[in-house]
């Protein structure tokens, strides 16, 4: 039965019952002019009480169905509702990003269930690896290419004096007497002679004394490296000797 079924004969059983009122006070009032006024009155009370009980049967038969069709009506009401509400959002969404229509008709309603992505946990950091140590016997290529360290010449012993040395180093006679001026106040003619705190050596004081070739404190040796100094610096034994009178060093 449906709910327009329903209300059809609501309405009917009503419409009986006014019928019966109507047809209980015409009886009343026709009875009233008889003299078989009790059996009327009685005859009328029961109609009336006769379509008082149809109409509540009939009501108690159809509230069940009416109550059911009316909650289903609701719940129609309900998702037609909300399926148009989704409707407009996705034209609205649709509309706004120049889509086309026929892609909602693939639009579901349903309410997805998204699940938390989970947090990864941090790696643990890597134990540095350990360093093996080189053998202490091995000799990297870098310390065989480092040059031995410097070793101080030895001590001259030889003997001689200043005009042989001279003589020996390739000094000409002419500039011996300026030689001589140099190397008086230089190392007063000491083969061995060193500055403690510069590290000059020899008869014309070398600095540093690993420039002489051979021995820095063998005479002829440092004799031979000072001529090649004053010559190659100052241009002749005569000219180192004027800076050296004027400025005590040369």
């Amino acid at each position: 039965m449906t709910r327009r079924q329903a209300r059809a004969i609501e309405r009917s059983a009503v419409a009986d019952a006014r019928r019966s009122r109507r047809a209980v006070a015409v009886a009343e009032r026709r009875d009233s002019r008889t003299t078989s006024v009790g059996w009327s009155a009685r005859r009328a009370t029961a109609a009336v009480f006769g379509s008082i009980a149809a109409v509540g049967f009939l009501a108690a038969s159809l509230a069940p169905v009416v109550g059911s069709q009316i909650a289903q009506a609701s719940q129609d009401s309900a998702q037609s509702a909300y399926a148009t509400a989704a409707d407009e959002a996705q034209l609205f969404a649709a509309s706004a990003k120049g889509g086309s229509l026929a892609a909602l008709s693939t639009v579901s309603y349903e309410a997805e269930l998204r699940t938390p992505t989970p947090t990864p946990e941090p790696e643990p950091e890597p134990e540095p690896a350990a360093i093996a140590e080189a053998p202490a016997e091995e000799t990297s290529a870098e310390e065989e290419a480092l040059p031995a360290p410097y070793q101080p010449p030895a001590p001259y012993s030889g003997g001689g004096a200043p005009a042989e040395w001279m003589a020996a180093a390739g000094i000409a006679e002419a500039d011996w007497v300026y030689v001589d001026y140099i190397v008086s106040r230089e190392s007063g003619w000491n083969p061995n002679a060193t500055n403690p705190s510069s590290g000059a050596c020899g008869l014309v004081q070398a600095l540093p004394c690993s420039k002489v070739p051979g021995n820095g404190y063998d005479p002829v040796d440092n004799l031979r490296w000072g001529s090649g100094y004053a010559i190659g610096r100052y241009g002749s034994w005569a000219n180192a000797y004027a800076f050296w009178t004027a400025n005590h060093w040369w």
